[in-house]
């Protein structure tokens, strides 16, 4: 579906919301994106799809503006009541049956004059005469600027001496394209060709296509011009027609005017193909920072191994909390102030880096913060972990499962060593008494004590020599934990990383969109306009 101008300043408008509440772009850069001027000639009027032509002469001081609006009008408008207009004051010329009902706060009532008139061949048009704008009187050309955005035609006049005027020629570049153009080189009588081929070079440079040019004369003089052929253009402009596609051109400017400062934007917001790399650059700093981390963890680590060995069965019984809880908060602190300061450094050297990737950093940083708080966390909770499970599993597995091979030796060999002593004195006591001979001596009683001191001996020996560390296990532990801590560090701004990257394509995207439909629609082109149309040499190609 093609969207209408309001339809796409409301889409702007709520883009432009979001990415300012999502730190993507500033609240300046959102205020100059929604600076819409909703000024337009048919807010002038209460029509029902009708209206007339605005047509505005405009020029310097002394050039004739007036004189062209009281010819144009067959008669001087100070006559219809009103007072000659000095050059602070616009006036208005139209048909009595026109009612101009929507003027804008800003455009002062008691700076315009009003003259109407009854001549129907004229019906359809609104002529104004407006103030001088290279007047010293700033105000002066506050009030044409305010003007300018009702106006449909302009006709610019100058004169032989003034053609070349740079406030004039400023104007013209920076309004060129919004409205409909005459030219009219007043005074002609004391005019040369060369003055108008210059002026007429001078126009194509701003971009018009072989410019109506008329050359008039105000005075006295009845000397020959072409005032009339500019009243026969100006009335064959005054048809719906000539209205309505002014109208949808300049619907069509004002989309353009969108579509530019979206560009804009889009080129603030960044590459998609630079957002991608982020993850790269994160990546490639970690590793610098978690090698320095880790250097930076031997002594800490060392230094808890042996409380938590010398705490190991306080810390088993209660698992976060017990008598050992207020000494864990001064004792067992292995992310200290320098390790948060690494971390930080890390974050803000990885923020400068995505910064030289030309994309806003503001989202970035927002949703870090709540990483720089919690890593603390992180970090405290896996090292508890798992020296908790290292001091409740000492040792490695292979370790473990030889010292549980002991200790049921240690069991079953005294067993097995009572056994055989028991059955050799039963079996020496039945032969004694079948053979008469005598029952066992003080050597057997000393071996079998022997054997059986020595089956229980050895693997107490074995369990008390093999027994694990609590200190290295806790160590193993402590290193363990930490090397986990960092990997979710890492995961977590890695999360962060690949959201922001799809946030961020998802906001060109956006509006991408919006400045694509910006082109779509009813544009009118000049080269469209039927060449015999006179519209098509007023404007701006």
């Amino acid at each position: 579906m093609a969207y209408d101008y309001s339809e796409l300043v409301e889409l702007t408008k709520r883009w432009a919301e979001q990415a300012v509440t999502g730190g993507w772009i500033n609240s300046a850069t959102a205020e100059n994106l929604c600076d819409f001027d909703i000024r337009t000639p048919e807010t002038l009027f209460n029509h029902d799809g009708s209206r007339p032509l605005i047509v505005a002469f405009m020029g310097g001081t002394g050039v004739g503006k007036s004189s062209l609006l009281n010819r144009l009008a067959g008669k001087a408008v100070a006559k219809a009541g009103i007072e000659r207009p000095t050059s602070r004051e616009v006036t208005l010329f139209h048909h009595n049956s026109i009612a101009i009902n929507n003027l804008p706060e800003k455009l002062p009532i008691e700076k315009i004059k009003i003259a109407q008139h009854d001549d129907e061949s004229k019906k359809n048009i609104v002529w104004i005469d407006m103030p001088d704008f290279d007047s010293t009187e700033q105000s002066n050309k506050v009030l044409v600027f305010e003007w300018l955005p009702h106006i449909d035609v302009l006709i610019y006049v100058v004169s032989p001496e003034r053609y070349r005027d740079e406030k004039a020629w400023r104007l013209l570049l920076s309004e060129g394209n919004r409205h409909a153009w005459l030219f009219v080189l007043n005074q002609w009588d004391r005019g040369q060709q060369a003055q108008f081929e210059d002026f007429k070079q001078q126009l194509g440079k701003a971009g018009f296509v072989e410019p109506m040019i008329f050359k008039t004369v105000c005075g006295e003089t009845a000397y020959p011009d072409e005032f009339a052929a500019l009243q026969s253009t100006i009335l064959s402009l005054s048809n719906q027609h000539v209205v309505a596609e002014l109208e949808q051109r300049g619907t069509q400017v004002r989309k353009n005017e969108l579509k530019q400062k979206l560009q804009a934007v889009y080129q603030l917001l960044g590459a998609k193909s630079a957002a991608s790399q982020t993850e790269e650059r994160w990546e490639s700093q970690w590793q610098t920072t978690a090698k320095q981390l880790m250097q930076g963890f031997v002594w800490p680590i060392q230094k808890l191994s042996a409380y938590y060995a010398e705490h190991a069965a306080d810390l088993i019984a209660n698992p976060v909390t017990g008598t050992i809880q207020s000494e864990q908060k001064e004792n067992t602190l292995l992310w200290d102030d320098w390790a948060q300061t690494r971390f930080n450094d890390a974050l803000d050297e990885f923020i400068v880096k995505v910064d030289e990737l030309g994309l806003p950093v503001t989202p970035l940083k927002n949703q870090l913060a709540p990483i720089r708080n919690k890593t603390p966390k992180i970090v405290q909770s896996q090292t508890e972990l798992y020296v908790r499970d290292a001091l409740a599993h000492p040792g490695g597995k292979l370790h473990r499962a030889f010292l549980k091979f002991i200790r049921f030796c240690e069991i079953v060999l005294p067993l097995l060593a009572i056994g055989w002593v028991g059955y050799n004195v039963f079996i020496g006591y039945y032969q004694s008494n079948a053979t008469h001979e005598h029952y066992l001596g003080v050597d057997f009683a000393i071996h079998s004590c022997l054997l059986i001191l020595v089956s229980w001996l050895i693997p107490w020996f074995i369990l008390k020599k093999l027994k694990p560390s609590l200190e290295k296990s806790a160590m193993a532990g402590l290193t363990r934990g930490i090397e986990t801590a960092i990997d979710m560090i890492d995961g977590e701004v890695l999360q962060v990383v690949e959201l922001i990257t799809e946030q961020h394509g998802a906001q060109l995207q956006q509006i991408a969109r919006i400045s694509e439909e910006c082109g779509r629609g009813d544009a009118l082109k000049t080269e469209e306009i039927d060449s015999n149309n006179p519209l098509s040499r007023m404007l701006i190609n």
